[in-house]
């Protein structure tokens, strides 16, 4: 490793110092630390909570940045001793290789800056046109999903599960629980599209099926949305998908419409009515923020004198199984022929890399 190579990673560790605000991080985090001292700080429980989440990311950055600050220096101390002794070279170049992967994903990070980013996500799944297939379709991305979140290391709730007539789910609704869930996830919200010979066809045809992804964050209770609850309709129902200890057996599940736009949101995967009206009010918030952000664009869009496409309505990525096997971003031209693996929820490069390709534009 020649000197040259350990100034550059120098320069980008003072880099991430700026670009990640970790001076500006400490004194947010001593001020959080501060309040959680406080001994009335636990008597509004849900803002306890949300500071406390808050405050446990700032230190994993903090953390992140200070163990690449140290690895910095064990690779100039062994680029040091390698001038006296050869042996502390390949010391030296591990060293230096560790750092650059930590550098690289602490650039990652830094993506994630958006007022909700940081958070969870709430990620629905529904069929589009072509009835058992695209059903089957629908089940495949959840499990996706689910797998992707586990890999990471994020937890997964089921909100809403509805299956499908004799296959596949008619509706999944997650939410995902884990640093900066959101602001990756921002990268699926589309369309799907699947290629393959159908499981379904007798006669063995090539299909094309799609699927809608929504990605939405969790909003927190302090986040100000227009919601008025005489605005909500509320029904109960039994629940019809698989479910805890006697969901199955009870009129749990819950259904909110909301009047003024037309909005339903069903929840009926938790144990009670209570649990599940709690689930669907936090999707209904999270839908009508991002009614009003889309709103919002619109009218700038208009000022600007834009014409976006709804992301909705527009297909994002292609999955084909047949006559050949390629997974392909329609934005960022990423691909890979492991269909399997990228099904099984291996999605780093195709999620990273879509906010690689935005934050390049």
């Amino acid at each position: 490793m020649a000197p040259k190579d350990l100034a550059e990673l120098e320069h980008r560790v003072a880099d991430a110092r700026g670009f990640l605000h970790i001076d500006d991080k400490a004194a947010e985090l001593a001020d959080l630390e501060a309040e959680m001292a406080d001994a009335a700080f636990w008597d509004d429980a849900a803002h306890a909570q949300e500071v406390s989440k808050r405050a446990a990311a700032i230190k994993d950055t903090i953390q992140a940045f200070a163990a690449a600050e140290a690895k910095l220096g064990d690779a100039a101390c062994a680029i040091e001793l390698a001038d006296e002794d050869e042996a502390f070279a390949a010391e030296a170049q591990a060293a230096a290789d560790e750092l650059a992967r930590m550098l690289d994903a602490l650039e990652v990070e830094s993506w994630f800056s958006g007022r909700f980013d940081g958070g969870d996500a709430i990620l629905s799944v529904n069929p589009g046109s072509g009835g058992l297939e695209a059903q089957d379709w629908t089940e495949m991305l959840y499990r996706m999903y689910a797998r992707y979140a586990e890999h990471r290391g994020w937890k997964v709730t089921v909100l809403d599960m509805v299956p499908g007539e004799g296959i596949g789910l008619d509706k999944a609704t997650i939410q995902i629980e884990g640093k900066n869930a959101y602001g990756m996830l921002r990268s699926e919200s589309g369309v799907h599209r699947l290629v393959r010979i159908s499981p379904t066809d007798a006669k063995k045809r090539r299909h094309t099926t799609f699927a809608g992804v929504e990605v939405m964050p969790v909003i927190a209770d302090d986040v100000e949305v227009d919601l008025n609850p005489a605005d909500v309709r509320v029904d109960v129902y039994r629940s019809s998908g698989p479910g805890g200890q006697c969901v199955n057996t009870t009129d749990s599940a819950v259904r909110l419409t909301h009047e003024p736009t037309g909005i339903v949101v069903t929840c009926q995967n938790e144990k009670s009515q209570l649990q599940n009206k709690e689930a669907a009010f936090r999707v209904l918030r999270a839908k009508l923020y991002e009614l009003e952000e889309q709103k919002r664009k619109a009218e700038l869009d208009e000022l600007r004198g834009e014409r976006m496409e709804n992301s909705f309505g527009s297909q994002i990525r292609n999955y084909v199984l047949y006559p050949y096997q390629l997974v392909k971003d329609a934005r960022t031209d990423i691909e890979t022929g492991n269909v399997d693996a990228v099904l099984d929820g291996e999605l780093d490069d195709f999620v990273i890399g879509y906010h690689k390709w935005v934050n390049s534009q």
